[in-house]
C-alpha cells in the first residue's frame, strides 16, 4: 500500500469542503501547474509544494473556494442573457458577477474570504493593473471589481493593484458609486443583481443600454447557440489572472454583417480542425482559435496596420515576475520534464560534437613565421637560424553565427507544448553557448484576451471600420545573445506562470525578432520559430476580414525567405506551417520538439 503523504491528505480535505460548499457532491479536484481552471465539476487549483508553505496553501484554499460558491450561486444561463454586447462591458460585467458570489461566500464564512484574498493575489500579480503608470493602461474591469469589493466588504485593495486603482477612482466612484453601493440589496439574488450591473454599466458609459433576455434569444444564432459559445464560462475570470480582458464570444455582433460572417467562420473553422475544446484551456476558456486558411480564402488587395501601438510592449522576462517566482517555476519546469532533459540532452551533445568537428583547427607547418612549432623546438634549441619552423593557422570555415529562437507563447501552446519549448530552447541555448554559437529566446503574446486598452481606445474613437490588428502586443526577451545562459536559466520557468500564455499575432512577432537579428554583427543569423498553427487574435479579427493577420504573416516570411540574409526555419508542433515556411517541419507530438529543433540545426551547419 502506497504511503500517503501530507499533499495527499491536503487534497482530500480541500475536495471534501468544495462538496459541502458547492452542495455538489460530484466534486472532482486535482492539482496543476498550469492556470487553476474548472469545468463543470472538475477543478484544477494551484499545486503547493510537498512542505506545504502556508501562502500557497492559501492560494488553493482560495481557488477552491471560488469555484465551489460558482458551483452554488452562478447560473450560467442567466448571466449570458443579461450580458451586454459591448467588449469592456462584458469584461467589467463578469468581473461583478464573479465578485457577487465571492462576496457572498465571504459574509457566510471570514475564513473563506481570507482564501480568497490569497487566490486574488495570486491573480493580480500578472494583471496589467499591477504595472499600470497612466490611466489608459488601467483595465476597467479589474479597476471597478476591485472598487465595489472594497465597498461592499471593507478589505483593502492588493497594495500591488493600488496605484492603478487611483488613477481611475474618481471617475469610477462620481459615475457609479450609487450603483455599487445599491449592489449589497442584491447579492443573493442574481437577476436583480445584474439589473443594477446594467445601470452601472450605462453610468460608466460603457453600454448604450440594457440588453433584454428576450432580445438575446432573437439574435444571430438563438440562445443555444449562444450558450454553445459561452460554455467555457466554467473556467472564466478566475483561471488568466487577467481577469479584466475576458469578453463575451458574442462580441462578433459589434462590426457589420461581413464582419460577423468573417468572425463565425473563424469559430466555425475552429470546431471543425477539433483543436479542442476552449473550457480545457484553464484559462477563462478562452484557447485561441487556431484557423488553416486556404490561400485562395486570402484578399489580393491587402494593406496591414495597427490601430495603435502605444499599448504594446517589449519586455523582460524579469520584469513580468519576481525572482523568487521565477525560481519557483523554473524548478517546477524541471521537475516536470526531467526525463525529457535526458533525452533532449543527448541528442544537443550530438549536435555540439558535430559543430566542433567543423570548428576543428588546423594548420599550415614549416613556415617562415607564425607561432613557435613544438614539434620543431628540438631544432630551434640545435640550429637557431634554422628557418621553417612556424605554424600558421588556416582559416576556419565556420562562420560566427547567432541563433534566435522565438517561441509562441499563446494559450494553445498551454500545458505540455510550452513546458517541452522552454526546456528544449534552454537545453539548445546551453548547447549553442558551448560551441561559440550566441543564442537569443524570445516569446510573443499579447497582454490581454480580445483586445484590451487597444480595443477600449477603438471603441472610444466610435469604432473606425477596418481598424487594423486591434490588441496589445506583448513580446517577451528570456534571454538576450550577449546574455550568458547561466544568467538567463530561471527566466525561462515564466512560460509556467498562469495568465502569461494569451492570443498571437505572428506577423509581427516575426518582424520583431528578425529586425534584432538584423542588427547584430554576427556573419550568420538563424531564426528558428517554433509555433503551433495560424496567427489568431479574436478582436483583430472580429472587425477585420477573417485572413487578416494570417496574410500579414505569409507577407512578411516571404519577405525574410528572399529579402533577407537571416535564415528562417519554422516547427509547427500539431498545424501544418510547411504552407507558411519554405523551410519548415510539423511534428505532431510536442515530445518530438527536442530532436526536431537538434535536427533542423544540424542540417543548417551541415549544408553550409
Amino acid at each position: 500500500m502506497t504511503e500517503r503523504t501530507p499533499i495527499d491528505d491536503f487534497k482530500t480535505v480541500l475536495a471534501g469542503t468544495a462538496r459541502a460548499i458547492s452542495h455538489e457532491d460530484e466534486v472532482e479536484l486535482a492539482f496543476t501547474a498550469d492556470p487553476p481552471s474548472h469545468s463543470g465539476s472538475k477543478m484544477k487549483v494551484p499545486m503547493p509544494q510537498r512542505d506545504l508553505p502556508a501562502d500557497q496553501v492559501a492560494q488553493a484554499r482560495g481557488y477552491s473556494d471560488l469555484y465551489a460558491l460558482k458551483l452554488r450561486h452562478h447560473d450560467a444561463s442567466l448571466h449570458n442573457a443579461k450580458a451586454p454586447h459591448e467588449a469592456v462591458a462584458r469584461a467589467v460585467y463578469d468581473a461583478m458577477e464573479q465578485l457577487r458570489y465571492e462576496v457572498l461566500g465571504g459574509q457566510a464564512m471570514p475564513g473563506l474570504g481570507d482564501n480568497l484574498d490569497a487566490a486574488l493575489e495570486m491573480r493580480m500579480r500578472s494583471d496589467p493593473i499591477s504595472r499600470a503608470t497612466q490611466r489608459d493602461e488601467v483595465p476597467l474591469s479589474t479597476a471597478v471589481s476591485l472598487i465595489a469589493r472594497e465597498r461592499l466588504t471593507g478589505r483593502p485593495i492588493p497594495e500591488r493593484c493600488q496605484d492603478g486603482v487611483e488613477l481611475v477612482r474618481q471617475w469610477v466612484e462620481e459615475r457609479a458609486g450609487d450603483d455599487m453601493d445599491s449592489l449589497l440589496d442584491q447579492l443573493g439574488d442574481q437577476r436583480g443583481f445584474a439589473d443594477i450591473l446594467q445601470n452601472l454599466l450605462t453610468s460608466l458609459e460603457l453600454s448604450e443600454g440594457q440588453f433584454d433576455e428576450e432580445e438575446g434569444d432573437d439574435q444571430d444564432g438563438d440562445a443555444e447557440g449562444e450558450d454553445e459559445q459561452e460554455e467555457p464560462e466554467d473556467g472564466e475570470e478566475e483561471a488568466s489572472g487577467d481577469q479584466g480582458q475576458t469578453e463575451a464570444r458574442g462580441e462578433q455582433q459589434e462590426g457589420d454583417s461581413a464582419e460577423e460572417n468573417d468572425s463565425q467562420q473563424a469559430e466555425n473553422e475552429f470546431d471543425e480542425d477539433g483543436d479542442g475544446d476552449p473550457g480545457d484551456a484553464g484559462d477563462d476558456g478562452m484557447m485561441p482559435v487556431r484557423p488553416n486558411r486556404p490561400w485562395t480564402d486570402l484578399p489580393s488587395d491587402f494593406d496591414y496596420k495597427a490601430f495603435t501601438e502605444r499599448h504594446d510592449e517589449q519586455i523582460a522576462a524579469t520584469e513580468l515576475c519576481d525572482e523568487e517566482e521565477l525560481g519557483r517555476l523554473r524548478d517546477y519546469l524541471d521537475q516536470q520534464l526531467t526525463h525529457l532533459q535526458g533525452a533532449v540532452t543527448k541528442l544537443a551533445n550530438r549536435l555540439q560534437r558535430r559543430l566542433m568537428a567543423q570548428q576543428s583547427r588546423s594548420w599550415d607547418f614549416d613556415q617562415e613565421e607564425g607561432l613557435l612549432d613544438a614539434a620543431r623546438l628540438a631544432r630551434v634549441v640545435i640550429n637557431p637560424g634554422q628557418s621553417l619552423s612556424y605554424k600558421i593557422e588556416r582559416d576556419t570555415d565556420f562562420r560566427d553565427t547567432v541563433v534566435t529562437m522565438l517561441i509562441d507563447n499563446s494559450g494553445s501552446m498551454r500545458g505540455r507544448p510550452i513546458s517541452i519549448a522552454a526546456i528544449s530552447a534552454d537545453i539548445m541555448a546551453r548547447t549553442l553557448e558551448r560551441c561559440g554559437v550566441k543564442t537569443e529566446i524570445l516569446g510573443f503574446t499579447t497582454k490581454a484576451w480580445k483586445g484590451g486598452q487597444c480595443r477600449e481606445e477603438w471603441m472610444a474613437d466610435g469604432r473606425p471600420t477596418n481598424p487594423g490588428r486591434l490588441n496589445d502586443l506583448r513580446h517577451i526577451i528570456y534571454k538576450q545573445a550577449d546574455e550568458p545562459w547561466r544568467r538567463a536559466r530561471k527566466n525561462l520557468g515564466l512560460m509556467m506562470r498562469e495568465g502569461l500564455l494569451k492570443e498571437n499575432i505572428d506577423g509581427e512577432a516575426l518582424l520583431w525578432a528578425h529586425k534584432r537579428l538584423i542588427m547584430r554583427p554576427e556573419e550568420r543569423r538563424i531564426l528558428m520559430v517554433i509555433s503551433d498553427g495560424a496567427p489568431v487574435d479574436d478582436s483583430t479579427l472580429s472587425v477585420n476580414h477573417g485572413g487578416y493577420l494570417e496574410q500579414h504573416l505569409r507577407q512578411v516570411i516571404d519577405w525574410i525567405e528572399k529579402m533577407s540574409p537571416v535564415q528562417l526555419i519554422a516547427i509547427g508542433i500539431g498545424h501544418d506551417v510547411t504552407r507558411y515556411y519554405r523551410r519548415a517541419v510539423t511534428i505532431m507530438d510536442a515530445e518530438q520538439l527536442g530532436g526536431t529543433m537538434v535536427e533542423q540545426l544540424a542540417e543548417l551547419f551541415d549544408d553550409e
